[in-house]
């Protein structure tokens, strides 16, 4: 037990160790500040601006900037969509895979063009090694892009700047920060096991029976696998993604892929703070989701080691892991923190199957995906989470008397409502409207597990598409039309709508004229009003998940308690 919680609390600290690192180098580049990579950048980059037609100092609008990413999104959603329907006569497809179906390309080309990589297929049996590296290896690096280049316009915005250019942004983030690392992290990967080969399946002998012969899938996985944590991506390049020992061969590539999972979405709390010059604003910021992030990886770690009370009764024993759908190369440690880090951050990636936690482990992972600030989305989460400070400094101004401004500019009435409409409609109706529905029709629900359990099946896979996770609770029949078309309309609400509305919350903030602050400012970098805004989140954005966990993991777990689970 104590080994476990050891590697738990050292894994943390890793992450809340290089986050200032981190951040500080994502606020240089964004702030055209010289790093290291300038001499060999600098040019590449010149000739992409120039092959594109961009003006680099050209800065965007609120709307001009929302038009970019949707129409780039759109064009880069009819491309990889074309490769998947043209894989059985494109090149590098040793298997001879033919097309998908029609629904199930439309499903996956959204899912990968929204950062999301919900995934209905199993990979190596379903994606030729082409259609892996060149449309979902490609949209991994450029999804997560549209994600930091998003927030780093939000964060521009909330700070008083210009929103920027956003083809640039994009090509920063990804030339600066995504590839650097991934060069780097694939070639760790490659070094601990992970292949890295287009030659096709090898064909070994068992260890049962010589005579009989078993293919092993492999493919060009190293690459593929480190732009999957760091780009909070989490699509496997193998069907049970980082279980599968060639995604995922041991403990240093599993905390490898731990660390990435949350680098950028922690670092850019830093970054923010770097650009509000309030460096003591942005650690208190900081402190919200990673106490909410410890507390669901102790809830989950404990429901996780002391396991089933049904299954220890049948072993007469009062206490044993819960190791069912779990790697045991890993255990209950790892796998809860796993599970934790990846619904936190909306990568998705898992390394056992949310499935079968307990029911500790089902409302952690709700939950995450229901808040989406701890951290959230690949720079979206913290987009979200400076949503939350708006509507917390609304509601203290309120309540209190005092005036409500951030940063030195007032909130209004535009503000509140773009800042309400994103986290107190378009969430809850991307995924409860579309849960309602499903539910009310069994026979298209697919559920494997009646009852409270089921209900949080059909649940998560909305809650991840709309959160643009793409974990999947499993034990869920999902590779169907209905499934493919409705877990598509939350995949796009949840990317899209919101995106749209954080662009223009911030595109309103850089408008305004800094007031002056007076006695009557309500001051924000205190631990106070941290403090508020973490009851602000918990109330706005818990509550009306509330009824979903009750009737979902909390019944389950009394369920269990009660022994007739």
């Amino acid at each position: 037990m104590l080994q476990g919680w050891i590697q738990i609390a050292l894994t943390l600290l890793i992450v809340v160790a290089i986050t200032p690192f981190f951040g500080r180098y994502i606020a240089r580049v964004f702030l055209g500040q010289s790093t290291i990579l300038d001499p060999v950048l600098n040019p590449i980059e010149r000739f992409l601006y120039a092959s594109m037609g961009v003006r680099a100092k050209e800065d965007m609008t609120g709307w001009q900037y929302a038009r970019a990413v949707l129409y780039s999104n759109a064009v880069m959603l009819v491309f990889i969509f074309l490769i998947f329907m043209l894989q059985g006569v494109l090149p590098f497809n040793p298997t001879g895979l033919g097309a998908p179906s029609w629904d199930l390309a439309l499903h996956t080309a959204i899912s990968f063009v929204t950062n999301t990589n919900q995934q209905h297929y199993s990979g190596e049996v379903t994606f030729s090694y082409f259609s892996q590296f060149a449309a979902l290896g490609f949209m991994m690096f450029t999804s997560a892009a549209t994600g930091i280049a998003v927030a780093i316009a939000f964060i521009r915005g909330l700070t008083g700047r210009p929103l920027g250019n956003f083809y640039v942004d994009l090509t920063q983030s990804i030339t600066r920060i995504l590839l650097p690392i991934s060069l780097v992290g694939a070639m760790i990967f490659m070094a601990a096991g992970i292949p890295e080969t287009l030659a096709g399946p090898v064909v070994v002998p068992t260890l049962d029976d010589p005579g009989i012969s078993q293919a092993i899938a492999r493919g060009p996985v190293a690459h593929y696998e480190i732009i999957k944590e760091l780009g909070e991506n989490g699509g496997g390049f193998f069907g049970i993604n980082s279980a599968h020992p060639l995604e995922n061969p041991n403990g240093l590539t599993n905390l490898i892929q731990l660390v990435a999972i949350l680098s950028i979405p922690s670092s850019l709390i830093i970054t923010y703070g770097i650009f509000a010059n309030n460096l003591k604003q942005a650690w208190l910021i900081y402190c919200i989701p990673f106490a909410i992030l410890v507390g669901f990886i102790i809830l989950t770690a404990m429901g996780e080691y002391q396991g089933n009370p049904a299954v220890n009764a049948l072993l007469s024993v009062e206490q044993a892991p819960n190791l069912e759908g779990k790697e045991v190369r890993f255990g209950w440690a790892q796998s809860a923190l796993y599970a934790v880090f990846t619904t936190a951050s909306m990568c998705g990636a898992v390394n056992s199957m949310h499935d079968s936690f307990m029911p500790n482990g089902g409302f952690a992972t709700l939950s995450n995906m229901f808040l989406q600030i701890v951290f959230g989305g690949q720079g979206t989460g913290t987009a979200y989470l400076f949503a939350y400070l708006i509507l917390a400094v609304f509601v203290t101004g309120l309540m209190v008397g005092r005036t409500p401004e951030f940063l030195g500019r007032k909130i209004e009435k535009r503000e509140v409502v773009l800042a309400s409409f994103l986290i107190l409609l378009v969430h809850p109706i991307a995924i409860l409207i579309p849960s309602a529905f499903t539910l009310a029709m069994p026979e298209l629900s697919g559920i494997s597990n009646p009852g409270f359990h089921g209900l949080s099946q059909v649940i998560y896979e909305y809650t991840s598409a709309a959160a643009n996770n793409g974990s999947g609770f499993e034990g869920l029949g999902d590779a169907t039309l209905w499934w493919n078309l409705t877990a598509s309309f939350s995949l796009l609400a949840g990317r899209y709508v919101p995106i749209v509305a954080l662009l223009l919350l911030a595109d309103s903030m850089s408008r305004k004229q800094p007031v002056p602050p007076t006695t009557g400012t309500l001051r924000t970098d205190t631990g106070l009003f941290t403090w508020v805004t973490a009851g602000v989140i918990l109330i706005l954005g818990a509550l009306e998940f509330f009824p979903a966990l009750a009737l979902g993991p909390i019944a389950e777990a009394f369920q269990i308690a009660r022994g007739i689970g």
